[in-house]
């Protein structure tokens, strides 16, 4: 907890105990949630957390560069901790996402076709190995 409570006041966030309960949930549970699956995730042991109060903690550490707002795969908003370049992959089965890292991580800063790189966001479709190892059974 000391390290989300350094993260915030690095960022001149007020260490709430509802902004400290949901960076903590971010950065353990690397699930790619939305704002309403925090709040459930979260409610019963916070009976005081409000989605309003999410949604807004949610706004202020992204634009603090501390998480990272995904539109990944349809309408839907994400949150991940990991601000770092990285491929997305949704399972079509399961529908899990996961991050991918590989030689895709080159990009960053790269010249292609005369554009500069600066950022990239990548997202694949398939089945996972999960799944492909169930087909097999």
């Amino acid at each position: 907890m000391k390290s989300i409570i350094r993260i915030l006041k690095e960022n001149d966030i007020a260490p709430s105990m509802q902004r400290i309960k949901i960076l903590e949930y971010l950065k353990n549970y690397k699930t790619h949630p939305t704002a309403d699956m925090i709040y459930q995730a979260l409610a019963d042991e916070m009976p005081t957390l409000s989605k309003t109060t999410v949604y807004n903690t949610l706004k202020t550490f992204t634009e603090k560069g501390i998480l990272m707002a995904l539109s990944l795969f349809g309408n839907e908003i994400r949150y991940e901790y990991n601000t770092q370049p990285h491929i997305h992959f949704q399972c079509i089965k399961c529908d899990k996402i996961y991050d991918l890292y590989n030689s895709f991580d080159h990009y960053n800063n790269d010249l292609i076709d005369g554009h500069k790189i600066t950022e990239y966001h990548i997202n694949l479709k398939g089945v996972c190995k999960s799944c492909l190892e169930k087909v097999g059974d």
